[in-house]
């Protein structure tokens, strides 16, 4: 059975699932999205001891694309344990998806934010400005900071659009080649990671 999630109960089917989420980002209107469903509705199924598959119609969960960065459809994502933990966007043959799963669900460690934390700290004392003394602004940028690199394999700021351009994105990657210059203007940079 299709299980079709909307921006109202997006976050609480994701949180309450028993199994990692397979969350197929579409629109009626897309028609790479209509050659992938039936792969993934196969590879669901084939897999169904492992994964759960939803969609989300983005006509219809505007909101929910925009906080998981769905800027092309189709996008996959893999969420476990209420989080992304990979994904990646347009049409895919079944067996690239079934090792795409295999791959993403192997045991992968949770990255130790104190950790971070604690190296962005050291870095911004040791270039004569200061971490923000807001833990939670803090923890929201490096959650951010987390989600691209699952999303995209590199630490890029949360706070900066990834074109797909990689020499010009190479730039975003935290710390960013624009966060002195604005620390230097506005007392802060744009993600307000960093103050002076």
């Amino acid at each position: 059975m299709e299980t079709i999630l909307n921006d109202e109960n997006f976050a609480e089917i994701i949180k309450k699932a028993e199994k990692p989420v397979v969350v197929d980002f579409f629109a009626t209107w897309c028609e790479p999205c209509s050659m992938l469903a039936p792969v993934l509705e196969k590879v669901a199924n084939d897999l169904k001891e492992k994964v759960i598959l939803v969609k989300v119609n983005i006509d219809n969960a505007q909101k929910t694309a925009g906080e998981f960065g769905v800027e092309k459809i189709p996008t996959v994502m893999l969420f476990q344990n209420g989080k992304p933990i990979s994904g990646f966007v347009g049409v895919a043959p079944e067996t690239a998806i079934k090792d795409w799963i295999e791959n993403s669900l192997k045991q992968q460690p949770e990255p130790d934010i104190n950790a971070m934390i604690e190296r962005y700290d050291n870095y911004a004392k040791s270039n004569g400005f200061r971490l923000n003394p807001d833990r939670k602004a803090v923890e929201r940028v490096m959650n951010g900071l987390l989600a691209n690199e699952k999303k995209y394999s590199k630490r890029y700021c949360p706070c900066r659009r990834v074109s797909g351009n990689e020499e010009e994105d190479a730039k975003k990657i935290c710390p960013c080649a624009f966060h002195k210059e604005e620390i230097e203007k506005d007392g802060h940079c744009f993600c307000n990671l960093f103050v002076k």
